[in-house]
């Protein structure tokens, strides 16, 4: 099955790729034998009742799991919207209106952070514009209250923005999903660990919420994109990505660090600028990678760590006086 993979890198996720092209399966009813095993389709949930059958999909159905194989894996994991709007609302002190950009967005997911429901382990929250309750009507399936991350953090930071206004959204991916298609959902949801059904329901409710709120994505690499950005005056101007980084190319990340330098250069307090991350670091030279949100606006252009939270985004721990 793995044939001609032999030194593929460890960056390529073949472990990943080949779950996946299994799993789509699964997810399509192509593979009903083995999805009675699979929780994400109501199955039992039990790895060892499953690897029989999971050993045969193999045996059987080559061709299809190979070309499975040829497609990178795109998660889009949602909880990590916790560390990203978490962040982004503690750096709203001007009420400017918000435009927010994503490099390596996959299917912009986390573009609609705004709409989703964040719930802090010490009781507080911070909720969206118009907050669904269970049973509530919706323009979604089954009066679906959105997308509910629980608990999102610690707590929720003081002087958080109560509400914020987003008046233009947009992102890059060498390979962007399309999230309102079947085709696109199944690449996303294929990549998802089958029996991790807290990350499953999150972005299942995301892909409903995409439905309702297109987002424009274009097919670009990070450099490219990051350097036809401009700022604008009376906006607040944001930049984000999460544990996409370490993928880039040396060249590629010295390209979007310069621009960033010059986009936050040219700020103003009429027109800042916010490079927004949650990216895995050493924060002690032979420490481990720990996965951090860290922030940087201009007209200043003073790094900030604010927190930190396990590699999927949730929950995030702030740091600070109270933390």
């Amino acid at each position: 099955m793995l044939a001609g993979h032999e030194q593929d890198p460890g960056p390529s996720a073949l472990a990943l790729r080949l779950m996946a092209a299994v799993h789509r399966l699964v997810l399509t009813g192509g593979a009903p034998d083995l999805a009675a095993h699979y929780s994400s389709v109501g199955g039992t949930g039990d790895p060892a009742a499953a690897w029989p059958t999971f050993r045969q999909v193999l045996v059987e159905r080559v061709a299809e799991v190979r070309a499975g194989l040829a497609s990178p894996p795109q998660t889009n994991e949602v909880g990590r919207s916790a560390a990203l709007f978490g962040g982004l609302l503690q750096l709203l002190p001007d009420g400017l209106p918000v435009r927010l950009f994503e490099i390596g967005a996959s299917a912009g997911l986390n573009l609609l952070a705004d709409h989703f429901t964040y719930l802090a382990a010490d009781g507080g929250a911070w909720l969206p514009e118009a907050p669904r309750q269970p049973g509530e009507e919706s323009g979604r399936a089954g009066g679906d209250r959105g997308v509910l991350l629980d608990p999102a953090w610690d707590r929720v930071p003081e002087d958080v923005a109560a509400r914020v206004r987003i008046v233009e959204r947009g992102g890059c991916d060498l390979s962007p999903i399309d999230a309102t298609t079947e085709d696109g959902a199944l690449s996303l949801l294929s990549c998802v660990w089958p029996d991790q059904s807290a990350r499953l329901a999150r972005l299942r409710s995301a892909l409903l919420v995409a439905r309702d709120e297109p987002v424009s994505l274009v097919a670009a690499g990070a450099g490219d994109y990051v350097e036809s950005l401009e700022l604008r005056e009376g906006a607040h101007t944001v930049l984000w990505h999460s544990v996409m980084w370490q993928y880039l190319p040396h060249e590629e990340q010295q390209r979007v660090s310069a621009r960033v330098q010059a986009l936050g250069q040219a700020a103003t307090e009429a027109m800042p600028f916010t490079h927004l991350a949650f990216e895995p670091r050493r924060l002690e030279p032979d420490g481990p990678h720990r996965f951090v949100v860290t922030a940087t606006s201009w007209p200043f252009g003073q790094e900030r760590i604010l927190g930190e939270a396990p590699p999927h985004g949730v929950p995030v721990t702030w740091w600070g006086s109270n933390a």
